[in-house]
Parts: C-alpha cells; structure tokens; sequence
C-alpha cells in the first residue's frame, strides 16, 4: 500500500492512502500540541485492532455474540533496551461461550497480520528518488530470476519472462504496481490481489499452481483490463479527455444518428442488427458512449474483425460495454495465447449458464483419471481435510466443450460454490477450476456461501447468472448435485501440439463456434507495448440482457450527471427539472448516485453513500416540499443503510418537520430538548436545511471540472497514462 505524507503545521505530518486521511501529532512534552496520537501510538494500536477485527470475524462466522467481549493489549518495555517489547493481549470472555470456542478465539488473535509481520521482522528499504509520482519501480515481491526457465501449458513464453515483460509495460506506462495480499490455504493453489499504488480501484486477482503462475496471471488480467479500458467503464472521464482527438483508441470512428434517431449505417452488420435490434427498438440516441457524454460528436464506435471473412464492423462502445462487461478479454505472450484465453473464457461462462439454468447434473470424474493430476488432487484433499466435501466434474456436456468444474460443500452453513474453468488442456482446465474456487478466499470467507435451492425460477433469473460472473456467489440448484448425470464422462482434449500449440487451440476453439452458427468479431489491442485483444460472440458471450440497450443503458447518466454535479448552482425550475427526471425514469430508489452518473467518489463521504433516494429528499427540502421530503425520510429512515450521524441528522430532520407541518405545535417550544437530543451542529444544520439557510446538508459543492474528487481524479490520472500511450504510439505510425 503506498502511503503519501504531508508537512503540516508545527510537528504535526497527514498520511493520506486510498480514501483515508490520517492526522499524527507528538504529546506536548515532545513539543507537539497533543492534537492527535503519535505515530507509535498508532502503531500499538494497530495490533490490538487486528486482534480484535479476527475475534470480530471468529464470532461473526460462529452467530457468536461480541457485545460482552472485550480486549485489551498492554506493551511491556524492556528498561534495558526500549526497542525490545513484549505486547500483552488479554480477553475477556461471557461464560457462556463453550471451551472449544474460547479456544477458538485464542487461536484466531495468533493469525493478527499486524503480529505476524512483527514476527517476522520487515525488510525497511531507504532510498531517494527524484519525482515520487514518476518513479514506477515496481513494488513486486516476487523477482523471480531471469535465468531460470519455468515453462508452464498455455504460456508461450516461460513465466520468469512473461512476469518480466508485463512488468516492464506498467513500469513504461508509469503505473506503480503493489501486491496487496496473498493466499496459498491449501497445497498448490494460490492467489494474490495487485493493485495501482496510486489509484487503487484498479486491481486485478491472480490464481494458479504456484506463486510464480499466480502473479502472471494477476499481471497478465491487469494487461488485459488497461488495453480494453475495462477499469474506466461506466465512468465519467472528463471534459478533457472527451474533446481530445481520440477518446478510447486511436482508430475509433464516430458516427451521428440519422434521421429520426435512427441507427447510423455504417455500425453493425446484418448478423448483429438481427441480435441487438430485432424489433426495431434501438436508437441512435441509446448507443452514446458514457465515458465522453460528447452526444454532438456522435456514437464512438471500435472496429472488430468478423472472423469468418476478414471485414471490419464497428460495434459501439457503449454496446460492448453494456452487455459484455469483461467477457472476452485477455492478455498474452502472443496473440494466439490471448486468443486462446479469451475465448476459453467465452466458453466457461456460456456453458456454465447453460449448466446452471438449465439445472443439468454433470458426471464426476473418475479417480483414476483425477489421478494423473497429483497436484490438483493435494489441493481437494486440503480441502476436505478442512472439512469441506468438494466434487469434480466434467462440465463439457459430452466433450463438447473444454470445460470443467469444482463444488464446493460447506457442512456447515449449508452453502455450495460451483467453480468453472476452461482450456483446450483437460488439466489446465481443471486446474483453474479449482484455483478460481479459492481466489481471495479464506476458509472462513467459505461461510458466506448461498444455499442449493431447487426453486428453479430462482436460478434462471437473469441476475443469478450476473452474480455468478462477478465472484461465482449465485444460486445452484439442488438438481446440479444428483448422481444421475444427464451427459456420461468423456476425458476430452482440445489441446494443439507442438511449437504452434496455442495458434491450433484457437482455431479448434473458432472452429466450435462456427459449427454452432455462432459469428466472432476480434479486436487487438497493442499499442501500449503488450499483446491483447477482445473478442465478442454476439447472441453467446453476453453477460447482460439484450433488453439492457433500451431498459437499462448505462448512458442514462447523461441525463443526470451535469445537473448532479451541478447541484449547488441550480435554480428552483433547474432542481424542478431534475426531481421530475428522477422520479419519472424507473431508477432504483435504493442506487448509488456513484454508479449512476460514473463518479467516483470517495466512500467515507457523504456524497459517496448519497442514493437516488436521498438526492429526491435533499431537493424536495431545497424546494420547500416538505410533505414529500418527509415522506422520504421515513423510507430513509426504514430501509436506508447509511452511517449513525447521518441517519441522526434525519432523524432530527423527520422530528422538526413533524413540528413544522403541524397547526398546533412551534419548534420554538421544542428546540431546546432537540438540541439536547442531537447536539448544536446538528441541529444547526437540520433548522437550516428547513429555513433554506443550509442547502444539500453534507454534499461538498464540484461541478464538471469535477474539483474536489481526489479518488476520480486519481482513477482519471491511470487513464491518461494510457491514453498518452495510444497517441504516442498512433503518432509514431503515422
């Protein structure tokens, strides 16, 4: 994690990492003001909350109540040698937690992250740099040597190198890489989650056999999502960027509605007009890019390669980001790797929908032949070992497919996890199965797991599939687990052979599609120094509905996000005008304002938790409808998940309201017990809102310049690395 320090006043410093602020001071006889702990302080402080966030967890996971538990740690300074301490750390138990659960609690404060890095005693490196912001020095761990050559199935190029390359493009493009974690809970399967130093929404998992294969792949999908633009979908990019002479790559093509909103000829071909536009529905106005909002530049479109004969179809990129997410990406050595990859992933996600909506049993496969994979079957067995029954199945419906699949039972809560991977090799798929089954997880994450049901409505519905893209955590019916499988075991291989292995695995894997009627459509991404490409299979590798172009179309942002970000400046017609978009456009009440207008704002901010209801309730207020805003805030109040303070301030907000609508009752005779109930500043803050003195309570002033938005502007400056890159490289071919 990269912490930035800042000089204040006197010997106060401000640390400042992701969306924290952290203020240190020295006690006044070390000269300081006493205005905030001292940077020890902190530290001391750190272990007793680790070791109370895994007492937190243990109990949590164990229905365990924690409100009559309590922790305290005590530092024992050695008077000989004030650097060596001993950190004493005592709980306090209710009776009534049984002797196997005291135990528990005791073992779960030894794995404090704080306590075990101590132990180990952490390797400090000093040095001066000239620019911290242009230093891109990778902060990887793993340096693992050039001269070793470890050669694994799917890599063209042994790991060591292809760690190396990727790690040279990010360092090229300035982008400072950190490892924020890693997992390895049973033998041969791990998993690490990096991320940008500096703007640290862009992150990516890994997963594989060994370190060494789990960080290629976390870099090689972080190559992936900054060639296909994946982090900065559905965001507001700025004004800047959305006036440059190119907004997402360098050969897209913009492209007006024609006559009566109508679709622009040249997007599209016959095959997928069929697919996105059958009854005639889809505008122009629909397919608007929400990155740039730029609507008098037209539609941004990017050319894709139809497969079967070589012609180039514009597809817009609000369409592919709509409907496709991050199906269909991929990075590799080469581009027939990439292709590879991306299209085993195409295949996983097809047929795990159609295994998991059509509710269809798989076969297990065979132990002698889980036998020829020793490591695979030492990762399931440290499973079971801990308690969790897994099953293994051939998921390729008849050796069809190369695909397989890993369950997981949970005894204990119930829950179940099915696991998809796919690759031409029948162990390589396997492997990802299992190693996607475990990415990020530890055992006790395996709790929150949904329980089989056999309400088949439940997993057909569009949403459960959604869910299974984003961490696997959907419904699976009951009827997936019975022993009578609807296909028999087939031990399949897709995989190529020799030098050109990869370049026959793709073309075996086209050549699927072609023979189902299915059209594909490439496009390559390399112009920041690395090999990557997408690649779409309209009518098949759509995560979204169809439908979503019309009904629910992420450019739905511009018609909110100027006057949102506007807010403070809006007149009474202008926030007139605004309420009545928000009520009349079939929004979620309960949807992020965040998510709706692609700002990202900080978390810990008022402005970040703000909902589309709060925003109806703060206008409302604005404009004097207190009837309507005092409806509100009893649906705020009900089913709102926001903070204690801010769920106080509109508590204090429905009572003085309740006095202000009534005919019988002055606040005058109230506010001294109000202000003895929620305090002046509340208070203060609360007649203000009602008289019209304070407007939008909590909601810092910006506009499109988007000042004030540290956390978007940090996301903006990963993008404008790589669209320095693009004009670079675009500048160099011409």
């Amino acid at each position: 994690m990269e912490i930035k320090v800042n000089f204040l006043d006197k010997l106060r410093l401000e640390a400042k990492f992701d969306d924290f602020t952290v203020i240190a001071d020295q006690p006044i006889r070390y000269k300081g003001d006493g205005s905030a702990p001292g940077p020890f302080d902190y530290f001391l402080a750190s272990s007793a909350l680790c070791a109370a966030y895994f007492v937190k967890l243990y109990c949590n996971t164990r229905n365990i109540p924690t409100e009559n538990i309590r922790l305290s740690q005590n530092n024992i300074v050695d008077p000989e040698n004030r650097y060596q301490q001993t950190f004493k750390i005592q709980v306090e138990l209710p009776p009534d937690i049984s002797a196997k659960d005291r135990e528990g609690i005791l073992r779960s404060i030894d794995r404090c992250t704080v306590k075990k890095v101590v132990q180990q005693g952490p390797e400090f490196i000093i040095e001066e740099v000239e620019n911290l912001d242009a230093d891109a020095q990778s902060l990887l761990t793993l340096n693992p040597s050039a001269e070793q050559s470890t050669y694994i199935l799917g890599k063209d190029l042994p790991l060591e190198q292809t760690i190396a390359n990727m790690s040279a493009q990010l360092a090229r493009l300035g982008i400072k890489i950190e490892i924020a974690s890693w997992r390895n809970i049973v033998p041969n399967v791990w998993s690490l989650h990096i991320r940008d130093a500096h703007s640290p929404m862009c992150f990516t998992n890994g997963k594989g056999a060994t370190k060494e294969s789990a960080l290629a792949s976390a870099l090689g999908e972080y190559i992936e999502r900054t060639n296909n633009n994946h982090f900065y979908a559905g965001v507001y990019w700025g004004e800047d960027i959305a006036n440059a002479p190119f907004v997402h790559y360098p050969n897209e093509r913009w492209f007006k509605p024609g006559p009566g909103d109508s679709l622009p000829p040249e997007i599209l071909d016959e095959y997928t007009l069929e697919i996105y536009n059958p009854d005639g529905e889809l505008n122009g106005s629909h397919l608007y890019d929400t990155n740039s909002g730029n609507v008098e530049r037209g539609i941004c479109s990017l050319p894709y390669l139809r497969q079967s004969d070589g012609e180039t179809v514009y597809f817009p990129s609000n369409l592919v980001e709509n409907l496709f997410v991050s199906n269909g990406m991929s990075a590799g050595n080469t581009l027939a790797e990439a292709q590879v990859q991306c299209l085993s992933e195409i295949f996983e996600r097809a047929v795990k929908r159609e295994i998991i909506e059509g509710e269809i049993a798989l076969p297990d496969v065979p132990q002698e032949v889980l036998a020829k994979y020793p490591g695979i079957v030492a990762g399931i067995k440290g499973l079971e070992e801990q308690g969790f029954p897994v099953l293994v199945k051939d998921a390729s419906l008849g050796g069809q497919y190369p695909v397989m699949c890993v369950t997981l039972m949970n005894p204990r809560t119930g829950g179940v996890f099915a696991s998809f991977g796919a690759h031409p090799s029948f162990e390589v798929a396997l492997e990802r199965s299992l190693t996607e089954l475990l990415q990020g997880r530890s055992f006790e994450g395996l709790n929150d797991l949904p329980r089989p049901t056999f309400v088949s409505n439940a997993v057909t519905e569009p949403n459960n599939f959604v869910e299974h893209f984003i961490d696997s955590s959907g419904l699976v019916s009951w009827r997936f687990f019975s022993a009578k499988s609807d296909y028999g075991f087939v031990e399949w291989d897709f995989s190529g052979h020799g030098e050109n292995s990869n370049a026959d695995e793709a073309a075996t894997l086209f050549g699927i599609l072609e023979n189902m009627g299915k059209e594909a459509y490439v496009a390559v991404y390399d112009q920041l120094g690395a090999t990557a490409c997408r690649i779409l299979v309209p009518g098949y590798s759509e995560i979204y509905p169809v439908e979503d172009l019309v009904w629910d179309n992420t450019n739905k942002a511009l018609l909110f996000r100027s006057d949102i970000l506007h807010l403070h400046l809006l007149d009474d017609d202008a926030l007139e005008s605004l309420l009545e978009r928000l009520e009349n456009s079939e929004l979620d009440e309960y949807g992020d304002i965040a998510t709706l207008i692609g700002i990202e704002f900080d978390e810990n901010t008022v402005w970040g938790q703000l909902t589309v209801l709060e925003l109806r309730l703060l206008i409302n207020l604005a404009l004097n409808e207190f009837e309507a805003a005092k409806e509100l805030i009893e649906a705020f109040l009900q089913y709102n998940d926001n903070t204690v303070d801010r769920g106080l301030f509109y508590q204090a907000l429905d009572a003085v309201l309740e006095v202000e609508l009534s005919e019988d009752m002055d606040l005058a005779d109230y506010e001294f017990n109000f202000r003895r109930m929620f305090g002046d500043e509340r208070m203060d803050a609360v007649i203000g809102s009602v008289n019209g003195s304070v407007r939008f309570y909590g909601l810092t002033p910006t506009s499109m310049k988007l000042e004030g938005l540290d956390r978007h502007q940090r996301l903006l400056d990963s993008y404008k690395k790589l669209h320095a890159g693009r004009a670079k490289a675009a500048a160099a071919v011409s």
